[in-house]
């Protein structure tokens, strides 16, 4: 009767292991921060370090923006350049787009990097309403930087970036959209506990080894 039992759980065995498998949900960190506070540059050393893949919200409007025949490419171009914050449809629709394609290919690279989201009320609540049940969000990692750095460091990168938004006009622009914006929404994420904050005016490796020290403790 035994033998027989254990025969029958072998066969529904990998059948179990599917559905877990087709359950799993994206386990989210975002990555906020003013503008030029060092995002992308950390975003890029956890990548190479740990298992997490990273999705830019700006990268993604950016391609979209420059992507031939895109509908949304016009519109998103003027709010990129009036430092003005892009409809929360469109950037959830690329991130959730990005990381059913990201999970399609390789169904264990789960974990993911939302660089640049949510940058207002309207994202947050746009993503609580198509994505609530879809993903899991672990925490928030925050850059924190004053804006005299972060303005200096995004006018050096303009020099190379080609972004059209590395200017002083744009930049102060998107300041005030991050203060007025963004920063509610990290003090919305610190009153549930869920926010990290680490101090980005300092060097690349002073910054990360802070990083490393989060995300161990996190696992």
């Amino acid at each position: 009767m035994i033998v027989g039992l254990l025969h029958r759980l072998s066969e529904k065995l990998p059948r179990v292991v599917h559905t877990i498998s087709v359950m799993k949900k994206p386990q989210v960190v975002f990555v906020l921060g003013g503008p030029g506070a060092g995002k992308g540059t950390q975003c890029a050393k956890i990548v190479e370090t740990y298992s997490y893949t990273h999705l830019s919200a700006g990268d993604l409007l950016r391609e979209e923006r420059s992507r031939k025949g895109s509908e949304f490419g016009q519109l998103i171009d003027n709010y990129i350049k009036d430092g003005k914050i892009v409809p929360v449809e469109i950037t959830i629709s690329l991130l959730k787009k990005a990381m059913e394609e990201t999970m399609k290919v390789d169904e264990n690279k789960f974990r993911f990097l939302i660089d640049g989201f949510p940058r207002n009320q309207d994202n947050l609540q746009g993503w609580n309403t198509v994505m609530d049940e879809k993903a899991d969000v672990r925490f928030v990692l925050f850059f924190d930087c004053s804006n005299e750095v972060c303005i200096d460091r995004c006018l050096e990168r303009g020099k190379s970036s080609g972004r059209t938004d590395d200017n002083r006009e744009s930049l102060e622009k998107r300041i005030q959209t991050y203060l007025q914006s963004t920063r509610p929404i990290v003090e919305l994420y610190e009153r549930q506990g869920k926010v990290r904050t680490i101090d980005a005016s300092r060097s690349v490796d002073k910054v990360f080894a802070d990083v490393k020290n989060i995300l161990d403790k996190e696992g």
